[in-house]
């Protein structure tokens, strides 16, 4: 695990009801972002946030997954998978209903595993 930069917990608060439409679950709003040991690409069936469909720019693949057991989410925006955003391929956002780090009691360099498609 690695620090991040809080952008998504904004984001996450902020269209709260379009990601509970999407995801079926009211995401708390922050990620916890996981350094892989290689990049991730995302699968060809993903569940979509549009920029357009928020008034915003930027767009937003959701994967499901799990953690510890707990159904979640892999949040990962158009430019990071392009390469051209804040992350590299090789970190991945998860986001479910409680907060990761202070639930599981998890801090920077802690080993997670995650339950990908």
């Amino acid at each position: 695990m690695v620090s991040g930069l809080g952008n998504f917990g904004h984001w996450i608060d902020r269209l709260s009801s379009l990601y509970e439409q999407k995801t079926g679950i009211r995401l708390y709003p922050g990620t916890l972002n996981v350094k892989l040991p290689s990049e991730y690409f995302l699968p060809a069936n993903v569940i979509r946030v549009e920029g357009d469909e928020y008034g915003g720019s930027v767009s937003v693949s959701i994967v499901p997954c799990r953690i510890f057991g707990r159904r979640a989410f892999l949040l990962r925006t158009d430019p990071n998978e392009h390469g051209t955003g804040h992350h590299s391929r090789d970190i991945i956002e998860i986001a479910t209903d409680v907060q990761l780090r202070d639930h599981y009691q998890l801090n920077d360099g802690d080993w997670v595993e995650i339950e990908l498609p």
